[in-house]
C-alpha cells in the first residue's frame, strides 16, 4: 500500500472512532443521567398515579382494616392469593386442633385405650390428621362418610355448627374478592388507548391542541365524558406557592365532550383561546414550561354497567407544536371502514403560528382592514385652481 492509501486509511480509522465514541457518549448520557432529567409525572402514561402519603398515624392505617372488603380487592393478585391460601389452611387446622382437644377430653384417642363399648364424639379420629382431615371434610361439606360427628357430646355438635357457619363466610367473601377483582372495570380500561403525543395546530380557523383516543374493542362505552386538568405550580397574589395547582381544560369533538359515540379513534381537540392556560405560550417556549396535562375519559362498560375511568398524561417535551396527526380510517372496497392503528400516533408537520396571540391579533388586523367607517361630518369641496403667477 503507498503513501495515499494509508493515508486515507488512516482518515477512515479515525473518521470511525469519533463515530464510535460518539454513539458510546450518548448511550451513557441516556441511560445513566437521562433518567434524572425527566420531569416528575403525577400520573404515568398509563394512568397509574406516582404519589405516596408520609408520616400517617397509626389511628388512620386502621381505617383500613375497618373497610377490609376494598383493602382485599385494591391488593396485589400476589398478596390476595397468599391472603387466600392461608386463610383457608388456617381455618382448617384451627379447627382440627380442637376437634382434637374434644377427641381428647372426651378420650376417644387410641392411646386412652377407650372399652369396646364407648362411644367417641366423633368416629375414627385416631390422631391430629385425622382430625385436620375431619375438619376439612366439614368445612368444604365433601362428607367421606367415613368420620362422623356422634350423638355422645354437645361440644362437638355446637363445634360442627360453628364451623360450617364460619366456612360458609370465609367461602362467600374469598371467592366474592376474587370474583369482584377479576370482574373490576380497571382491565377494561386496558383497552383504551391514548396517543402518545399531543399535537397543536390549526383546525377550523383556530389553534388547537389536539389529543386521539381509541377503543380497542367493538363493545362501546356507555355516556363517555372526555375532560382534562393542567397541573402546574402557581404562586398566588399573596405569595402562597401551590404545587399542583389544577386548571381546568375543556375538550370535545365534533358533537361535544359527552355521550361520544365511541365506535372508531376519536381526535379529541381543546380550542386554545383567551382563556386557556396555553394562550401565552408560543413554540419556542413550550419545552420550557412546567406542566403537566392530564386527560380523563369516564365512560359505562356496556357488558357490565361498570363505571370505569381512563387517564394518562402528557409533559411538555410530548406536545408537538406545528403537527397533527396522520388519517387512520379509511373505506374497503368491500364497503366496510378499516382503521390503520399503525398510524395511530402518526403526526405529520404542518403550518401553525408559532403562537395563538399571533393568530388572533393577525385575525384582528385583518378584520380592522375590511370594515370602514363613514364621518357623517365629512363635506366634499370644489377648488378651483388659479394661476396667479404673471408675466
Amino acid at each position: 500500500m503507498d503513501a495515499s492509501g494509508w493515508s486515507v486509511f488512516r482518515t477512515w480509522i479515525r473518521v470511525l472512532t469519533e463515530k464510535m465514541f460518539k454513539h458510546l457518549r450518548e448511550w451513557v448520557f441516556i441511560h445513566f443521567f437521562g433518567h434524572s432529567r425527566q420531569r416528575a409525572r403525577l400520573v404515568s402514561k398509563d394512568g397509574r398515579c406516582n404519589i405516596e402519603f408520609g408520616n400517617v398515624e397509626a389511628q388512620s392505617r386502621f381505617i383500613f382494616f375497618v373497610d377490609i372488603w376494598t383493602t382485599v380487592l385494591d391488593l396485589k393478585w400476589r398478596y390476595k392469593m397468599t391472603i387466600f391460601i392461608t386463610t383457608f389452611l388456617g381455618s382448617w387446622f384451627l379447627f382440627g386442633l380442637l376437634w382434637y382437644v374434644v377427641a381428647y377430653i372426651h378420650k376417644d384417642l387410641p392411646e386412652f385405650h377407650p372399652s369396646a363399648n364407648h362411644t367417641p364424639c366423633v368416629e375414627n379420629i385416631n390422631g391430629l390428621t385425622s382430625a385436620f382431615l375431619f375438619s376439612l371434610e366439614t368445612q368444604v361439606t365433601i362428607g367421606y362418610g367415613f368420620r362422623c360427628v356422634t350423638e355422645q357430646c354437645a361440644t362437638a355438635i355446637f363445634l360442627l355448627i360453628f364451623q360450617s357457619i364460619l366456612g360458609v363466610i370465609i367461602n362467600s367473601f374469598m371467592c366474592g374478592a376474587i370474583l369482584a377483582k377479576i370482574s373490576r372495570p380497571k382491565k377494561r380500561a386496558k383497552t383504551i388507548t391514548f396517543s402518545k403525543n399531543a399535537v397543536i395546530s390549526k383546525r377550523g380557523g383556530k389553534l388547537c391542541l389536539l389529543i386521539r383516543v381509541a377503543n380497542l374493542r367493538k363493545s362501546l362505552l356507555i355516556g363517555s365524558h372526555i375532560y382534562g386538568k393542567l397541573l402546574k405550580t402557581t404562586v398566588t397574589p399573596e405569595g402562597e406557592t401551590i404545587i399542583l395547582d389544577q386548571i381546568n381544560i375543556n375538550f370535545v369533538v365534533d358533537a361535544g365532550n359527552e355521550n361520544l359515540f365511541f365506535i372508531s379513534p376519536l381526535t379529541i381537540y381543546h380550542v386554545i383561546d383567551h382563556n386557556s392556560p396555553f394562550f401565552h405560550m408560543a413554540a419556542e417556549t413550550l419545552l420550557q414550561q412546567d406542566f403537566e396535562l392530564v386527560v380523563f375519559l369516564d365512560g359505562t362498560v356496556e357488558s357490565t354497567s361498570a363505571t370505569c375511568q381512563v387517564r394518562t398524561s402528557y409533559v411538555p417535551e410530548e406536545v408537538l407544536w406545528g403537527y397533527r396527526f396522520a388519517p387512520i380510517v379509511s373505506k374497503t372496497k368491500e364497503g366496510k371502514y378499516r382503521v390503520d392503528f399503525h398510524n395511530f400516533s402518526k403526526t405529520v408537520e404542518v403550518e401553525t403560528p408559532h403562537c395563538a396571540m399571533c393568530l388572533y391579533n393577525e385575525k384582528d388586523a385583518r378584520a380592522r382592514m375590511k370594515r370602514g367607517y363613514d364621518n357623517p361630518n365629512f363635506i366634499l369641496s370644489e377648488v378651483n385652481e388659479t394661476d396667479d403667477t404673471k408675466m
